[in-house]
């Protein structure tokens, strides 16, 4: 049965995969599995498909839980101008200073991101193999997203701008397009992060300073490119879709310095970094005698739902296509 619930799962999420998009979280998931040591290699590698797959699993949340939504972003511009003092890096005072609703409704990824490391580390301690696996790779995604520009800036799709559509194209047609072809995946060693909240929120910075870069070039180059250029027509799952050119997301990208790579393989360094601090802090306990390495009734069911809620429900939350 449940291998059953698992291959209709992924069957779906390979029929959807428009939506770094699903294909960028899935394959910063992957390819930060080689920057772990042989010690969690053997836990991860052979597991390396579940762990891919199941990096979308707080995008597809999306779809179900009203609150999942701002665990994916920070709105950091609506807290003055860089690099935003005025907002407290630590959760209860930044909650004493600006309330908890508040907070919310901009976005609150750099706060989220140590919790999922807490109930990873924790997973570890309790040598729960399916807790590991379902914790790494949901911290991987909210990582990853901290990562794109556009999740720290409230002109989160161009839509104050004229741009509707730029989310998608920097974090999903681009590597599309290019990762498997130009990139270089190959970076070298997880690490030991002393002070994850405080990497977290450079990581969140870096992301808000390169925002005004993303939108402003991409409008400069749309003033420029031949309008009738811009789109194409290209078939996906045989569905006709209008999508960014080729041309247009090559030259994009190239105005862009590489950026959207840098900001991929960077992603892909700090998830495997965390998974990494996760178990040195919890022991580093042996990987090869684990317990519940079967996932639970509840765990598949929750798998179940949802797969069911992304395929037939509505954002709970802000768009950000």
């Amino acid at each position: 049965m449940k291998k059953i619930l698992l291959l209709l799962f992924f069957s779906a999420i390979a029929i959807k995969s428009f939506c770094w998009g699903f294909y960028g979280h899935k394959k910063i998931n992957y390819y930060a599995v080689f920057l772990l040591p042989p010690e969690m290699m053997v836990l991860y590698k052979q597991n390396i498909d579940f762990i891919s797959e199941h990096a979308v699993d707080p995008d597809m949340r999306r779809y179900a839980v009203p609150e999942e939504a701002p665990r994916h972003y920070i709105d950091l511009d609506r807290y003055g101008k860089y690099p935003f003092d005025s907002l407290p890096r630590k959760w209860n005072d930044a909650v004493a200073k600006y309330s908890e609703d508040t907070l919310n409704a901009h976005g609150i990824v750099p706060w989220w991101v140590p919790v999922m490391l807490l109930r990873l580390t924790n997973a570890f301690k309790e040598k729960n193999q399916a807790k590991i696996l379902k914790y790494s790779a949901e911290i991987g995604h909210y990582i990853a997203d901290a990562h794109v520009p556009l999740h720290a800036n409230s002109n989160y799709n161009g839509q104050y701008t004229d741009q509707k559509g730029i989310h998608g194209f920097w974090e999903s047609r681009i590597p599309e397009l290019l990762a498997e072809k130009e990139w270089d995946f190959f970076i070298g060693k997880a690490e030991h992060i002393k002070d994850p909240s405080d990497f977290m929120w450079k990581r969140v910075l870096e992301s808000a300073a390169a925002a005004d870069t993303v939108l402003k070039l991409e409008k400069e180059l749309t003033n420029t490119f031949p309008a009738d250029q811009k789109y194409s027509f290209e078939d996906r799952n045989g569905i006709t879709i209008r999508q960014y050119s080729s041309a247009f997301s090559i030259k994009y990208n190239e105005m862009l310095g590489g950026m959207v790579e840098k900001r991929m393989r960077q992603s892909i360094y700090a998830v495997a970094s965390f998974w990494y601090t996760a178990w040195v802090n919890a022991g580093q306990p042996d990987l090869t005698k684990l317990g519940n390495k079967e996932f639970t009734a509840d765990d598949l069911k929750e798998f179940e739902n949802l797969n069911n809620s992304w395929k037939t429900g509505r954002l709970k939350g802000r768009e950000h296509e």
